[in-house]
């Protein structure tokens, strides 16, 4: 008999007091009615992703997140990028700032932060990470071994230590993406009822941030590009889309290639705007491929069309000269 454990992930509250004042994005949907003011603790996909739908919805939105800047792990022009087009929406984003503590403010919740001040608003969202839903399951009493915050440990084949017991998806804290979870489920199918044993590879994974504006990202950030290949090249552009040209807004979108300088090959692409998740999935086709950047310039433009970008980004970028 086999096995197959895929419970995936539950939001988590931090151990601060008052906590029992926040909600997470599992009762977000469940509101009774519309907050006139909302504080989101976090900076990653949750926290950006409801800032966006909030202020949207005409929510007085603020975002306090404890790291440097939101969206940790992604390139840091898409991270600058998506923070100054959501101040531009009218999104207050505090970094080097957490929650310390809620209390009621007669109908209101007032949020201590770990930098000194406080916040008043109307609710708080407790965007703070997800961890492997095992709680129950009786793990330790069947020899499973567990990682940090309780993730089931697995090898290639996504096999547990108890043996003809599986795991796949959040629950394993590996990537925590539903289409992972799925390429998962699919391997474990192949391999234990198919005969044809496959490991999953869980390297360039495409992944969207659904934020407003919208960020597409496949491969390595720049920062890590670098400390993997040494010498890099870049190519990135700022422009506003053709669309809001003719709307008249004023938000602009970025492309970015990054090139392992030695061999020419591709690494990462970084896209913040419209539909920059359906650019990014055709581009990870061709990073999985190994491409290069001559791959990209020889092929013929899409005009007019924002991923035209793509294959017309010539100028290798260099980074602004220190003043004398």
């Amino acid at each position: 008999r086999v096995i197959l454990i895929a419970t995936g992930a539950t939001p988590f509250k931090p151990a601060i007091p008052g906590a029992e004042l926040g909600i997470t994005s599992n009762e977000a949907f469940q509101l009774e009615k519309l907050p006139g003011r909302i504080l989101i603790a976090g900076g990653g996909y949750v926290a950006v992703e409801f800032a966006g739908i909030f202020n949207g919805l005409g929510v007085n939105t603020v975002v306090a997140y404890r790291g440097t800047q939101i969206l940790r792990g992604f390139d840091q022009d898409l991270r600058d990028g998506l923070a100054e087009e959501m101040r531009h929406r009218g999104v207050e984003i505090r970094v080097n700032a957490d929650i310390a503590s809620l209390s009621r403010k007669g109908k209101a919740i007032e949020a201590q932060l770990t930098d000194g001040t406080a916040v008043e608003t109307d609710a708080v969202m407790l965007a703070t990470g997800r961890a492997p839903n095992t709680a129950g399951l009786g793990l330790e009493r069947a020899g499973i071994a567990q990682g940090p915050k309780g993730r089931v440990v697995v090898d290639g084949l996504s096999r547990t230590s108890g043996g003809n017991i599986y795991a796949v998806g959040d629950v394993t804290d590996r990537i925590n993406l539903t289409p992972v979870a799925i390429r998962e489920g699919q391997a474990f199918a192949d391999s234990v009822f198919g005969g044809a044993p496959e490991q999953v590879d869980h390297k360039n994974v495409p992944t969207a941030v659904f934020s407003t504006p919208e960020v597409g990202t496949v491969g390595l950030p720049e920062e890590m590009a670098r400390k993997t290949y040494g010498e890099v090249d870049v190519y990135k552009s700022r422009f506003r889309p053709m669309r809001h040209t003719l709307s008249g807004r004023q938000e602009r979108m970025l492309m970015k290639l990054v090139v392992e300088r030695s061999g020419g090959r591709v690494v990462g692409c970084h896209i913040l705007g419209p539909d920059a998740a359906e650019i990014v999935q055709v581009a990870a086709i061709a990073i999985r491929l190994g491409a290069k950047k001559r791959d990209f310039d020889q092929t013929m433009a899409l005009h007019p069309s924002a991923a035209e970008e793509l294959v017309t980004m010539r100028e290798k970028w260099q980074p602004p000269k220190a003043a004398e």
